[in-house]
Parts: C-alpha cells; sequence; structure tokens
C-alpha cells in the first residue's frame, strides 16, 4: 500500500481509496472501478390491491399488501364484527373510479 497525493487537495491518500477522505474526490485510477449499487423499486399493483380490498377486506389483506400493517391488525382484530368487511368492499370500489388507463 502506498500513499498518493490526491488531486484536488494535494493531501496524502491511501492508492487503495475509492476517494480523498478530506475532500472526497476520486482517486486518480479508482473512478471507473467504483462499484454501483442496483436499487430495485417495487412498485405495488393498484388492481391488485383493489381485488384484495373486495375479495380479502375483512381481514385486511389490502392494507398489508399497501405497506400499512397497523392498518391490517386493527382489521385482523375487529374481522369478526364485519366491519372491516364492509369498509374493505367500499375501499375496493371506491378505488376503481381513480383507475386511469
Amino acid at each position: 500500500m502506498a500513499l498518493i497525493n490526491c488531486n484536488e487537495c494535494d493531501k496524502q491518500v491511501s492508492d487503495k481509496a475509492l476517494s480523498c477522505p478530506n475532500c472526497g474526490a476520486p482517486v486518480s485510477g479508482q473512478a471507473a472501478v467504483m462499484p454501483a449499487t442496483a436499487v430495485t423499486i417495487l412498485r405495488d399493483n393498484r388492481s391488485m390491491a383493489i381485488m384484495l380490498a373486495i375479495f380479502g377486506g375483512f381481514i385486511g389483506l389490502h392494507k398489508f399488501y399497501l405497506h400499512q400493517p397497523g392498518w391490517g391488525i386493527v382489521y385482523l382484530i375487529l374481522c369478526f364484527t364485519l366491519i372491516p368487511a364492509f369498509i374493505g368492499f367500499f375501499e375496493g370500489l371506491s378505488s376503481t373510479s381513480r383507475i386511469s388507463i
């Protein structure tokens, strides 16, 4: 391991470093080697959420699918009262009017 001078701030930096710890500039020869990170963004399928609300709304399946576990647990706790069934059914029906093709 050798020390080299940074092109930007002229401080000594390890030749194994990806960037200068002082100024953040890439170390010469290492800029092309920097690993790229892949980020996967998962989008919820709106049609699936509607179907889950209509057919599985009584136990809050659509809430878990939409990353709202707190509401999903509330639906599970109250599922014996059939209130979540009505709410889920109407949530599914009201969502269908907002779908754009």
